[in-house]
């Protein structure tokens, strides 16, 4: 039996990450490694990490190995293996299973450098579930918002500079929501404060996976 085009699709994809394992590697690489500089730079010196500095460093080092690991969905596509997929499945088959494995590997990476990072640099977490539902929130963001950016960059010479100008107003209002409710859960303040955070940014994870499908087909096609 025929696999969905979805799931050929996703195979696809795992296979290419499992044969060019220096791309997760890498990034795994740059999680550790920046996490271990925080530790020399802080904790290393018998400083204590204040909970904004631990905040914000947390989802600094979380968008820079977003934007490492999703700005290359497309950039790295060649045209004739473009062209063949044209011809295998549609446009909104292709960006679907572009934003589940980005999806995927987001979240991957985001427990991931929540694990090497509170391990090294302590956990102050009041409300972990509120952090986690957060994390869960922010990371499917970032995969959507750079999925589609670098679908955008693509059709535009895979210009670097072009990403990094496109990806800061859109991912400015995601940082925003992430670190406010990030800081109320480390805060452990009543969930209920948080009511209208949550919301705000499950409707931009809305809005950015409506964009991705509505535009890529156009984009796809010129």
């Amino acid at each position: 039996m025929r696999n969905h085009p979805i799931l050929a699709l996703l195979k696809k994809e795992f296979l290419l990450e499992w044969r060019q394992k220096y791309a997760l590697n890498g990034i795994l690489l740059y999680v550790v490694g920046t996490v271990f500089i925080c530790y020399l730079s802080f904790s290393g010196r018998g400083n204590s990490v204040g909970i904004p500095t631990w905040n914000a460093l947390y989802w600094i080092i979380l968008l820079f190995s977003a934007l490492h690991a999703i700005s290359k969905s497309f950039i790295q596509e060649r045209a004739g293996r473009t062209l063949y997929y044209y011809s295998l499945a549609s446009p909104i088959h292709i960006i679907l299973a572009k934003l589940i494995y980005n999806s995927l590997l987001m979240l991957l990476l985001s427990f991931f450098a929540l694990l090497v990072y509170a391990t090294v640099l302590g956990n102050p977490i009041g409300d972990l579930g509120l952090f986690l539902l957060t994390l869960v929130l922010g990371s499917l963001g970032f995969a959507g918002a750079f999925t589609l950016l670098s679908g955008i960059v693509s059709k535009a010479g895979n210009n670097a500079t072009l990403m990094a100008i496109l990806s800061f107003p859109v991912i400015l209002p995601f940082l925003l929501m992430v670190m406010k409710l990030s800081k109320n859960a480390i805060d452990g303040l009543d969930r209920a404060s948080s009511f209208d955070e949550i919301l705000v940014l499950i409707s931009l994870n809305a809005i950015t996976f409506a964009l991705s499908l509505l535009l890529f087909p156009f984009l796809w096609r010129s």
